[in-house]
């Protein structure tokens, strides 16, 4: 076994890593851009080493420093984690060449399965089924597009190089293809490098069901599969496994399949093999086609770890340290079903858009097993993807399970930026998804519904309103009282855009009434603890002008300045960059017409692209940016001519 080992990542994985490590025995190297040099995954290693600038081009993608950095702590080996360096075939032959040990597939065997196309053909030569499409070199726009009118439409446009749905668009009709091609090559372009593509058959009702593999470089086995199908963009958002409705039959086809193509190239630790399979008539062993290979740990395996007892990170050290496969296939089984809900900071009601911040609170359940890697007082950096945490529960039936997912969701505590935790309470509420009525376009049919900002209570109004006053916090017995009348107050709150107005009227020692739209509640501090009309305190906090009440998922209502004459502007005529960017792409220029939904920008942040339209018809006025710019949220972008 390893004496000291090196993650070459940040985050959650690098945290996960390293505590299996110290698990161990092993010894740990960090490494840290600029940004990170306070992060979770540098406090929780043994040795750090600070490696570049904050964009990951400047210091995680940097594979010579990382050599650098593992040469010169005496490392013996480097893990990669997932995203960053860890499919890509030329670092492992860097490491290697230096002396180390790359914690995962050999180069050969990425290069098999890193190209979606080459890897299908190849998959097809041992056995396993594939989703009919064009795979071929011919690239040209015009070959391409009569490709996919003689797959049929619908079709998926995908990046021969992609992954985490970057490159890839749907199509539903001829007329949309040139733009849907020139999109998903722009977007595979700036994310691979490369911006070959590949066309596939949409399958009707899909769902993506995922085998993970081990395999020691000759010989695999399979640890069961994942049911990946609650997707927004074909991004994974809840995972579950197993599958529901999953029958012998179809599992042990699905994982002889895996298996079958995780050794034929001779694969070595862990690996996801992932199908498109048909539901539309149940799950059938005919009706599922192989997509692509991760030849890596996937985000999504700590739900495997929960029904299985394995430890994959485990397994990939004693593998990569030599050892054989630890299990045999007869030796592995399944316990009961475990859950995992990816919670990103992100702003569902404007589109999911990535959000920043700095977490003035962050406070999991017992009982549910959370992988992060920021704590409270972390900021979320626009130069990485936002995820903050994952939430995972086990229990010994899907039902009990799906339980204990949204009473852990609804017990997690996370202020200072705007999340999803709220989208993922109700998806764990969805009644399909609670029959196991998935597939991947659920949460597209349900969008409206699952995003829908309740009603709160005015209960809770009021105390964010008490919090907003500062009174909440109050420890002095006469705190918020005046000597010869109550102190009374007019607040405003902003909540999905809706403006509350309150008043709020201290009567006593400790003792409010706050009038929210008409509605009034009585508060009181009793022993420590303010009570609205009876009932305890929720809890709050306030950062970056905006107060969360910890109630249900969260509330959140943005706090007016009482100071702030001036009003904003109201956006009639400019278009402003709805997070901190890069600018991609200027598709407009002064002078030219355009009709509402025409794409203006196309802003690149926590690496995904974002099309920004005209919201109405009109004339652009002025281009206040260029092509390569770094915006922060809030830059001006186009100007359109007023209206007339």
């Amino acid at each position: 076994m390893f004496a000291k080992i090196l993650i070459a990542n940040r985050g959650e994985i690098a945290v996960r890593v390293i505590r299996t490590a110290r698990a161990m025995g092993v010894g740990t190297v960090a490494v840290h851009s600029d940004v990170d040099d306070h992060a979770l995954h540098v406090a929780e290693a043994d040795e750090a080493v600070a490696i570049g600038g904050a964009a990951p081009a400047e210091s995680y993608l940097r594979g010579e420093r990382i050599i650098e950095a593992a040469l010169a702590t005496g490392a013996q080996a480097i893990h990669p984690g997932y995203g960053f360096l860890s499919e890509n075939a030329d670092f492992v032959e860097a490491v290697e060449a230096a002396g180390l040990v790359f914690i995962g597939p050999s180069a050969e065997a990425i290069r098999k399965m890193g190209l979606k196309d080459a890897a299908k053909r190849l998959m097809a030569e041992a056995g396993v089924p594939v989703v009919p499409g064009y795979m071929g070199e011919d690239q040209a726009p015009g070959r391409l597009a009569r490709e996919a009118a003689a797959i049929g439409y619908p079709v998926l446009i995908k990046a021969v190089a992609g992954g985490g749905g970057k490159g890839m668009r749907l199509v539903e009709r001829a007329a949309d293809f040139d733009d849907a091609l020139a999109a998903a090559r722009g977007e595979a372009r700036g994310a691979f490098g490369n911006d070959a593509v590949l066309i596939e058959k949409l399958v009707a009702t899909p769902r993506h069901i995922e085998v993970q593999v081990f395999g020691d470089g000759t010989r695999a086995v399979h640890l069961f599969e994942r049911d990946c199908s609650l997707q927004r963009r074909h991004q994974k958002v809840i995972e579950e496994t197993p599958a529901p409705g999953m029958t012998e039959e179809m599992r042990a086809a699905m994982g002889d399949s895996a298996v079958r193509a995780a050794e034929a190239i001779g694969y070595a630790g862990a690996g996801t093999v992932e199908f498109i399979v048909d539901g539309s008539d149940g799950l059938r062993p005919d009706r599922f086609w192989f997509m692509e290979m991760n030849t890596r740990l996937q985000v999504e395996h700590p739900v495997t770890e929960m029904v299985t007892g394995v430890d994959l990170v485990d397994w990939q050290l004693r593998v990569a340290a030599g050892e054989p496969l630890p299990a045999a296939q007869e030796d592995l089984t399944l316990s009961g079903h475990a859950f995992e809900a990816r919670l990103y900071a992100e702003d569902v009601p404007a589109g999911f858009l990535p959000a920043t911040g700095r977490l003035t609170e962050l406070r999991f359940p017992e009982g549910a097993r959370a992988d992060t890697g920021v704590r409270a007082g972390d900021a979320i950096s626009p130069h990485y993807d936002p995820m903050i945490a994952k939430l995972i529960v086990q229990g010994s039936t899907r039902a009990v399970a799906l339980r204990k997912l949204s009473r852990a969701l609804s017990e997690t505590r996370v202020a200072g930026t705007v999340t999803n935790l709220a989208f993922l309470g109700a998806l764990a509420a969805h009644e399909g998804f609670a029959r196991g009525a998935v597939d991947t376009g659920l949460i597209g049919r349900d969008l409206a519904a699952l995003t829908a900002m309740p009603e709160v209570p005015a209960t809770v109004v009021a105390e964010a309103a008490l919090a907003m006053a500062g009174f909440d916090r109050a420890e002095e017995p006469l705190a918020g009282f005046t000597l010869w009348a109550p102190l009374e107050r007019s607040l405003r709150l902003v909540r999905s855009g809706r403006e509350v107005r309150c008043r709020l009227r201290m009567t006593g020692p400790g003792s409010a009434v706050i009038d929210v739209d008409g509605t009034e509640v009585a508060a009181a501090r009793k022993a420590g603890v303010w009570r609205f009309e009876g009932r305890s305190a929720h809890g709050t906090a306030i950062s970056g002008g905006r107060v969360t009440v910890f109630a249900g998922h969260g509330s959140v209502f943005d706090i007016v300045d009482p100071l702030e004459q001036a009003e904003a502007a109201t956006g009639e005529t400019t278009i402003e960059a709805p997070m901190p960017g890069r600018v991609v792409r200027v598709a407009v220029a002064p002078g030219q017409r355009v009709v509402a939904g025409d794409r203006l920008v196309v802003l690149e942040a926590m690496k995904m692209e974002h099309a920004l339209t005209a919201w109405r018809d009109g004339e652009i006025a002025e281009v206040l940016v260029a092509e390569g710019d770094q915006v922060a949220a809030g830059t001006a972008l186009v100007r359109l001519e007023a209206e007339t």
